[in-house]
């Protein structure tokens, strides 16, 4: 026995997360805060033609949201199972259909004014905003407001609201009536253009088995172990905290079960077919 191999291994137990750099997401990520902001919707890096980028995300079955492997145009096990709901005529499977696809969140690249310093970061937000931003993109007095020479800020009043027992940000924008280069420095225009984030190589993407295995056990949930089965060397072994615990209102099993029959049931039936 090498006891060098094990002395190695016994410090990387005992220092694990400690040296791991943590990612500072504030230069990732603008999220407005209560009050008035000026912004500028920068042209994206990666669509010169359209600067949103519409990602698709699995929710409820892990701590965090999951990338959907459709932002890659590849086969995806949950929405293909969501697709083949949709076909049967039981009520009941269109509703799960409609709980278990992928939902689309919105990033936009954006210049915050009077934070020019942190460079681009990613917008997120819903349908409702997006539809505003799309439908002042079709108004002719405003044109396109992503032009760097001649394209215009955005008045963004952001305000808090009460939906569903949690606080939310509310967001109404208006276009500045003034057109205004993005920048006066043509070297900041071209690092703002050239550096920005790619939202899609910031979470992992899971294989399409990794996502089949994380359904399957959200479909058929194991029965709770009993405290002797999860006896280690005569000690408990820890417990992970289930994703409710880390802030969730409700279980995913509750949030997105059916009445009985049981899900798995369901998915059995429906396969069967």
């Amino acid at each position: 026995m090498d006891l060098n191999i094990i002395k190695n291994r016994l410090d990387s137990f005992q220092n694990k997360g400690q040296n791991k750099e943590k990612t500072d997401y504030t230069t990732i990520f603008w999220k407005p805060k209560v009050g008035k902001h000026q912004i500028r919707i920068v042209p994206s890096k990666f669509n010169k033609l359209n600067p949103y980028r519409e990602i698709y995300y699995h929710y409820g079955y892990a701590k965090f949201p999951i990338l959907s492997l459709t932002n890659w145009g590849e086969a995806d096990p949950i929405a293909e199972t969501a697709k083949k709901l949709r076909k049967s005529d039981n009520p009941e499977h269109w509703e799960m259909a409609k709980k278990i696809s992928p939902k689309m969140r919105i990033f936009a690249p954006v210049i915050v004014r009077g934070e020019e310093d942190k460079g681009v970061r990613l917008w997120e937000f819903g349908k409702e905003q997006y539809t505003q931003l799309m439908n002042i993109a079709m108004n002719e007095d405003y044109g396109d407001y992503t032009d760097i020479n001649e394209g215009r800020d955005f008045v963004l009043e952001a305000t808090e609201e009460v939906a569903f027992k949690r606080k939310i940000i509310k967001c109404a924008v208006t276009p500045r009536v003034k057109t205004t280069a993005l920048s006066d420095d043509p070297k900041l225009v071209e690092k703002w253009l050239n550096e920005q984030p790619d939202i899609l190589s910031i979470n992992k993407k899971y294989s399409y088995d990794e996502l089949s295995e994380i359904f399957q056990k959200w479909a058929n949930p194991e029965e709770e172990e009993s405290t002797d089965e999860r006896m280690d060397g005569g000690v408990i072994a820890e417990e992970s905290k289930l994703p409710w615990e880390e802030g969730e209102d409700t279980p995913p099993s509750e949030k997105y079960s059916l009445k009985s029959p049981s899900k798995s049931q369901k998915f059995d039936d429906l396969f069967d077919e």
